[in-house]
């Protein structure tokens, strides 16, 4: 029996085949914040629509087809924010991306003195980080993966622009709409 089957802390397999697998797919991409923070802003503002609107005594009507024009304006400013948040982030990893390989091509021994000191930082020291500083550099995909996500702390996973918006629209409408 597998130890995550005994084991509720452990979520997943600790086979080695189904390590490299879970690896090689790489970080999962969730929608959780971009739902909790829709979710959140359609019920408040509905809410705060509808409290707002029902104190200068309009019919039941009224009320609620302004609290159904504020989940879908405001659902749609919330989505669009996120969508284009989203799509600059990922605009501004490709920039950072484009600034690593210009940096590689023009001053390689700078960039890998960066990443001796990210070693470094990390406890590498002596012949384990002249070993991890070669077989990083070596290939110049994984270097630029390791300065962006090192240097500048971006995020390895990509978000699509779309579903993020989507996610938020969705949580929007359906808390505003209880």
């Amino acid at each position: 029996m597998d130890s995550s089957s005994r084991d509720p802390e452990i979520a997943h397999s600790h086979d080695p085949q189904d390590i490299a697998e879970r690896l090689k797919k790489g970080p999962q991409v969730t929608y959780l914040r971009d739902w909790v923070l829709g979710g959140i802003d359609g019920a408040v503002t509905t809410f705060a629509v509808v409290a707002g609107v029902s104190g200068a005594e309009l019919s039941t009507k009224i009320i609620l087809i302004l609290g159904a024009a504020n989940l879908l304006a405001d659902g749609f400013s919330m989505a669009a924010g996120n969508y284009s948040g989203v799509k600059a982030e990922r605009d501004d990893y490709r920039r950072l991306r484009e600034t690593e390989l210009r940096h590689i091509a023009l001053s390689p021994e700078g960039e890998r003195e960066e990443i001796r000191q990210i070693f470094a930082a990390k406890g590498f020291e002596g012949e384990d980080l002249k070993r991890a500083v070669d077989i990083v550099t070596k290939h110049e995909e994984r270097w630029v993966e390791v300065m962006i996500e090192e240097e500048y702390g971006a995020p390895k996973a990509n978000k699509s622009p779309f579903a993020a918006g989507a996610a938020t629209f969705a949580a929007f409408v359906i808390c505003g709409a209880v």
